[in-house]
Order: structure tokens, then sequence, then C-alpha cells
């Protein structure tokens, strides 16, 4: 039997019928924060954008990635369903939207750095370096 998620005590239905006043609540501290000043600083251009595209993705009228700059866009019950190409320096890296990302920042999922892979150090990169034969 699969568990349904639920979202401090809501059903992701239910969190789509919400509005973000109502939502607010729910979040996090900084997500609160970072929320209520939506109407000035928080929602610029770039959140703007994002949202119109998410919002007629959802409407089945748009063609193509939804692709951003937006890291630091909050995950939004409207959202999940969607994948999201989100840039990382980069590249963009996709973002499958799932109900346990909610209330997180689109910028956790696309990782900026990759691993270091340390090769065979090269002539010269350090004293014993230099007696090693060369093939």
């Amino acid at each position: 039997m699969v568990r349904e998620f639920k979202f401090k005590g809501y059903t992701h239905e239910q969190l789509q019928s919400l509005s973000i006043e109502n939502l607010l609540p729910l979040l996090n501290s900084r997500q609160r924060r970072s929320l209520d000043k939506r109407v000035s600083t928080y929602m610029n251009d770039d959140k703007r954008k994002l949202r119109e595209k998410v919002k007629l993705a959802r409407e089945g009228k748009m063609k193509g990635n939804i692709r951003t700059h937006a890291r630091d866009m909050i995950i939004l019950p409207d959202m999940v369903g969607l994948t999201i190409h989100v840039h990382n320096g980069k590249e963009f890296a996709q973002v499958n939207i799932k109900p346990e990302m909610i209330g997180h920042y689109l910028g956790e999922y696309a990782i900026t750095n990759k691993r270091v892979q340390h090769g065979a150090p090269g002539v010269g990169a350090s004293r014993s370096s230099l007696y090693v034969p060369l093939k």
C-alpha cells in the first residue's frame, strides 16, 4: 500500500487550492519571510516570468521546456508534476518537481559543483615527480 504524501497535514489537492497567503503559515520561517516580500523585492522579473510559464504549462498552452535562472524561487504547490530546467552556472539541470519538494528552493536540486576526480600528477608537480621515469 502506497502512503499518500501530506505536507503538514494537507494533501496535494488541498495545497493547490490554497492561496499563497494561506500557504505562508505552513512554510518555514526563511521561506515565509521571502514570500512576505513578494509584492516588492521577492517577485522580480525572473520569478514573475517563471510563475507565468508554470501557469501556461499547467493549462497546456506552453510548448518546450521551462528554463530559468531563478535558483532562489521557492517551489509552490502549483509547480508539482512539472519539469523545470534550472541553470547551475554552466548548463540547465533538469528538475522534476515532486510534492516532497514544496517549500524548498529550486537551486537545491540543481547542484553547482561536480565531484573532483584527480588524475596522476604531472611531471614537475612536486619535487619527487621529477625523478619518475617517463614511459
